[in-house]
């Protein structure tokens, strides 16, 4: 058999002999290389970096020089009522609410207005009763009578109604303006007031912190309601009023119903960082231990707040222009007063 003819490699430009056999083993270092690289790409991806039971991160690594990445916060969830959550400031009308006990409403049993002693009082020994004081207080352009005292008229800016009323001291007018305890004496009582001694309960009938002059029959309306069952009509002071209540029930250990904190702080949402009433603001601040007001028995023993006054009748008071006559008020006798709430000749 003829034996084929063997030829020697072509030669290849720029490449010496023996060149190919030293291609092919570069080849073979390139792959070893590459396969060792992305063994070790393998490894360290998936060797946990935060210790055991950890997910590794999908975050890229950071290139070797360059800055890494800025941390940022994640987002808050979704507030499910369509708003955010207010955080009330220290000393706001939210935050004291949240310190009053919350407790049911107790019997009404053995409760006196007359305890409070409002409407007789003097605690500021000027000579004028807590009525007055208020209207002084509160009424604008104020006249007074000959005794220095009473009111005789005025005008007041109604926080209740929004409202300006006129005040005109007389039988048929006097009722249209009104002196209001924001938290009632009897719902006070029913939440804790029947605990307090005498002192206390007077202090907190005549306490100027908690009385406002009101529109009269907004103020009848209002009776003993708290904030559950009754608000003023004029949403602009709702914050303001309610404001005040949480104050004066937390500066006389009061409680409130559930259904009451629930009532405040609703009207507080829409004004979380409502203030506290300024107690300076309010006019004369009573002693804490007033002593039992001494009184000239009159007419049987009924206090009249001046000896020398004296009406025969209503009819009498009412051509003086008097009437109606208040506890306290000089000329006002019990008999006079057919249905004891404090106001003779209505």
């Amino acid at each position: 058999m003829t034996a084929e003819p063997t030829h020697p490699p072509t030669a290849v430009p720029g490449l010496l002999p023996g060149a190919p056999h030293r291609r092919r083993a570069g080849n073979r270092r390139a792959v070893v290389a590459f396969v060792g690289a992305l063994v070790v790409v393998l490894v360290v991806g998936c060797t946990p970096t935060d210790g055991p039971g950890s997910t590794a991160s999908s975050t890229p690594a950071a290139t070797i020089g360059a800055p890494g990445p800025t941390s940022t916060p994640a987002p808050a969830p979704p507030d499910p009522t369509g708003t955010a959550a207010a955080s009330p400031e220290t000393g706001s009308a939210l935050a004291l609410l949240a310190t009053l006990p919350v407790k049911g409403r107790a019997p009404l049993t053995g409760y006196d207005r007359g305890a409070f002693g409002y409407d007789v009082e003097d605690l500021d020994g000027d000579g004028c009763d807590t009525r007055n004081e208020i209207l002084l207080r509160d009424l604008s352009d104020v006249t007074l009578r000959p005794t220095g005292c009473l009111v005789a008229t005025g005008s007041l800016a109604d926080p209740y109604s929004g409202r300006t009323i006129a005040f005109v001291r007389g039988v048929a007018t006097s009722s249209a303006v009104q002196v209001d305890h924001v938290v009632a004496l009897a719902d006070a009582w029913q939440k804790g007031a029947q605990r307090w001694d005498e002192a206390t309960r007077v202090r907190f009938g005549n306490d100027p912190l908690n009385l406002l002059a009101v529109d009269g029959p907004l103020n009848q309306r209002k009776g003993a309601g708290d904030a559950a069952t009754w608000l003023p009509p004029n949403t602009a002071y709702r914050c303001a009023y309610v404001a005040r209540q949480v104050e004066v029930k937390s500066a006389y250990g009061l409680w409130v119903t559930r259904a009451e904190q629930d009532a405040i702080a609703r009207v507080l949402q829409a004004c979380p960082d409502e203030p506290l009433p300024d107690a300076s603001s309010n006019g004369w601040t009573p002693p804490a231990a007033p002593s039992e007001p001494e009184v000239e028995p009159s007419d049987g023993g009924d206090p009249t707040g001046s000896s020398d006054v004296y009406y025969e009748s209503c009819t009498a008071a009412r051509e003086a222009g008097a009437a109606p006559l208040h506890r306290g008020e000089p000329g006002y006798r019990s008999g006079m007063d057919g249905d004891d709430d404090g106001i003779a000749c209505e």
